[in-house]
């Protein structure tokens, strides 16, 4: 038996749930294993994927061309297959409000990934994304448009979204379209230039200077002179402990929980990281085609929802420290999915599967340093009344 003809087996179970998708069994198969690569090779780049691969070819340039050739397919839609199986992972979510983080990644100066994923104990899950052909991160509003239709399709129906992004993203027509189209909530950083309008008189954000420790939140406002959009709150604070600046726009009345819920923001930094140098190392693959390189987003994103339904598994068993040196949880979800996989393709044991993302709370948060784990409590804030007297 091969070395790694379970994880083969698991993968193939668990992707053939999305059966309406594949139009030829080959291309399933071959997905496996490109999947298998990442995971062996933990590098995306083509050309090491074939030493893994157990097939009738010999040669390491036949196992290239037919992954170039999976990537270049349209008949294969990676990402509806991905749509189907995070719908299902995320469909127990119930009651519990869900957090979303919307942000954009370049990657060799030529392509803008758009990326949204939920907020999942340290991480976010990816749900969709677009890749544009440009060098800036900046994007039009309708390409965030599409991808935040394509993210609402895939999410349970009923629940409670609040979408975070950072301030590339405060734009008055955004907001309008999160509140009134998809009916979601949403947390906002706006930059220092915005004007707000407070008690009928219009003031720039930059006006508001407050002393380390300090907040203020406002009352219902509009926010942008020139473009006005009403009916929003403002959250400022200057952190004593990075001396930051932070001024937030939420849909919601606003309180010193708003901060709290906008770091869950930083997760979807991490993310990029295991997208990238600490991780799967996307820009190893030196894909220049803007279809197959969302392809290639596509197998990441079902790679890394497969690894991090493995992590929950693994710590829900109590088998963490069997992949984790740490005495309290230091590594992340994906990262102990990762190695739970290794270590079972080295013991031959069997992989289980795990459907479905809990949204309870993380019954072990990661620790990977006390002395900033001691800091996040050391945050205090006096709330002013008024900003006109500090």
């Amino acid at each position: 038996m091969a070395p790694t003809s379970r994880l083969y087996d698991a993968l193939h179970t668990y992707l053939s749930q999305s059966q309406k998708h594949w139009r030829d069994v080959r291309h399933l198969q071959t997905l496996c294993w490109m999947m298998i690569g990442l995971i062996q090779s933990q590098n995306v780049h083509l050309n090491g994927f074939g030493v893994y691969v157990v097939s009738r070819a010999s040669y390491a340039q036949s196992h290239q061309r037919r992954f170039r050739r999976w990537l270049s397919n349209r008949r294969i839609d990676a990402s509806g297959v991905h749509h189907l199986l995070v719908s299902q992972a995320l469909s127990q979510w119930g009651s519990e409000r869900m957090y979303l983080s919307l942000d954009t990644t370049v990657v060799w100066n030529c392509f803008c990934i758009v990326w949204v994923g939920v907020v999942y104990r340290g991480r976010t899950v990816p749900i969709a994304w677009r890749v544009v052909a440009q060098a800036s991160s900046t994007v039009r509003l309708w390409t965030i448009q599409r991808v935040l239709r394509q993210t609402a399709r895939v999410l349970p129906e009923g629940v409670v979204v609040v979408l975070l992004a950072d301030r590339g993203f405060a734009d008055g027509k955004l907001m309008k379209y999160l509140r009134e189209n998809l009916r979601w909530h949403f947390r906002i950083r706006i930059k220092r230039s915005f004007q707000f309008q407070l008690h009928g008189q219009w003031h720039k954000v930059s006006s508001v200077q407050l002393q380390q420790g300090q907040a203020y939140f406002t009352v219902m406002v509009s926010i942008g002179k020139t473009n006005p959009y009403s009916n929003v709150y403002l959250a400022f604070a200057h952190d004593q402990l990075s001396d930051e600046n932070w001024v937030i726009v939420s849909d919601e009345p606003t309180t010193l929980q708003t901060f709290a819920q906008y770091r869950l923001r930083f997760q979807v930094e991490e993310s990029f990281l295991d997208l990238k140098s600490n991780g799967f190392n996307l820009e190893a693959s030196r894909l220049r085609n803007k279809f197959a390189l969302s392809q290639l987003c596509g197998v990441i994103a079902l790679t890394m929802l497969f690894l991090v339904l493995q992590g929950t598994q693994v710590v829900a068993s109590g088998q963490r420290r069997l992949v984790d040196t740490h005495w309290n949880r230091g590594m992340s979800y994906l990262k102990l999915g990762w190695n739970w996989i290794r270590l079972a393709i080295t013991k031959q044991w069997k992989i289980h599967l795990l459907l479905f993302l809990s949204p309870a709370s993380d019954p072990q948060p990661a620790i990977a340093s006390k002395r900033q784990c001691n800091q996040s409590f050391q945050r205090e804030f006096t709330v002013l009344s008024s900003f006109l007297s500090s």
